[in-house]
Formats: C-alpha cells, sequence, structure tokens
C-alpha cells in the first residue's frame, strides 16, 4: 500500500475535494472516492436491488434508534489519514451532524453498510475492508446480493497489530438470517439478490474485457 507524506496526503484529499465539486454540478453523479494513494471515479448506476437493499437496510435502522441519521450517498472524509469515501449508507448520531460541513467526519461514523456492487465488487470487499478500519469506522456491515453469495458479513473490533490496523471480528450470515450489528439487529430475510439476467450480462462483460 502506497505510504504518503502528510503534504502528499494533503494534495490528494485537496484534488479529490476539487473533483467532487465538480462532480456536484456534473448532468450524471459521481462517485469520488480516495485509497491507498489513488482517486477512483465512479458513476452512480445502482439497480433497484442494490437501492432496495439499502433502503431496507436504513429503515431498520432508523426504526431501533431514532437518535441517529442513516444517511446514504453521503460524502465523508478522515482529518487523520485524508482518506475519501461515500458508503452506500452511514449512521451518525444526530448530535454530532453538522449541515455546514462539506463532508461527514469518519471518526464521528458509527456503522457503515456497503451493498457489493455487481461489477466492482473488490471494492467493498478488498479495498473499503482495508480503509473503513484505518478511518475509525468501528462497524463494517458487507451486503452482498450476488446469487452465488447472497451474504452479510459483520466486521468489527478493529485495532493495530503487524499488519496494521484491521477489524479483528467478522462474522458472516445468509441471507434470511438476524443479523446483529453492533447495538443494531437486522431481519434480512427482505433482502434480495440480483436477478439471473443481470448475473448473465456482468459475466458478458467480464468475458469480452
Amino acid at each position: 500500500m502506497a505510504d504518503l507524506t502528510p503534504e502528499q496526503m494533503h494534495r490528494l484529499h485537496a484534488f479529490a475535494e476539487q473533483l467532487s465539486e465538480l462532480a456536484e454540478h456534473h448532468e450524471d453523479q459521481w462517485k469520488v472516492q480516495t485509497t491507498d494513494g489513488q482517486i477512483f471515479l465512479t458513476m452512480l448506476s445502482p439497480t433497484a436491488p442494490h437501492g432496495l437493499n439499502v433502503v431496507r437496510v436504513r429503515r431498520q435502522i432508523e426504526a431501533q434508534t431514532p437518535d441517529v441519521m442513516a444517511l446514504s450517498d453521503t460524502n465523508m472524509g478522515d482529518p487523520v489519514t485524508g482518506l475519501t469515501k461515500v458508503p452506500d449508507l452511514m449512521v451518525i448520531a444526530e448530535e454530532d451532524t453538522d449541515d455546514t460541513a462539506k463532508v461527514v467526519n469518519s471518526r464521528d461514523v458509527l456503522l457503515v453498510v456497503e451493498v457489493v456492487s455487481r461489477t466492482n465488487s473488490l471494492t467493498d470487499i478488498r479495498d473499503k475492508l482495508y480503509d473503513y478500519p484505518r478511518m475509525g469506522v468501528p462497524l463494517y456491515v458487507v451486503v452482498d446480493p450476488r446469487r452465488d453469495k447472497k451474504t452479510v458479513t459483520v466486521h468489527s473490533e478493529p485495532s493495530e497489530g503487524p499488519d496494521g490496523i484491521r477489524y479483528r471480528k467478522k462474522v458472516p450470515h445468509a441471507f434470511g438470517d438476524t443479523v446483529t450489528a453492533g447495538r443494531w439487529t437486522l431481519d434480512t430475510s427482505s433482502l434480495k439478490s440480483y436477478p439471473r439476467r443481470l448475473v448473465k450480462e456482468q459475466e458478458g462483460v467480464g468475458a469480452r474485457a
């Protein structure tokens, strides 16, 4: 992984912020995120199952804890590492929200949920799994709707070790299980996998590449 100097990290963060501001005024919606000294631009084109799964999880979280804000596709930044993300869903105590800030401070975030993309799964199950504990996110839930997976995995207990700051606890569940993530209990029976047709399309794109 890249080992940037504070000055390099500052420049990376500043450039990513400029791109985010440009993206806000573009007719297409884009996510601007950084990882390992790189900036990634992703066009927002979620499928219906992806969006519905995010909403179903968000509603449960808000119902159980009315004192929190569950935010979707909102900029999140870390003042320590300089990393920036746009999670599918992040949870923050309402008392910690700042409606004048450009980004949510990742050190205030209680939980992040990502629904694995059918076309770019490594971003959620590898890159963000590495970045989120370094950004101070205590709980990371990965919902994987791919038909060969259909899992919900809870990552927790971030701590320093010989391999850096990593989540030290990983608990996998199948769709339909009742999942405990911190103070939340999630009924995953309403989560849906990607339709078979979409899976075939993905395989076709991969073959052409």
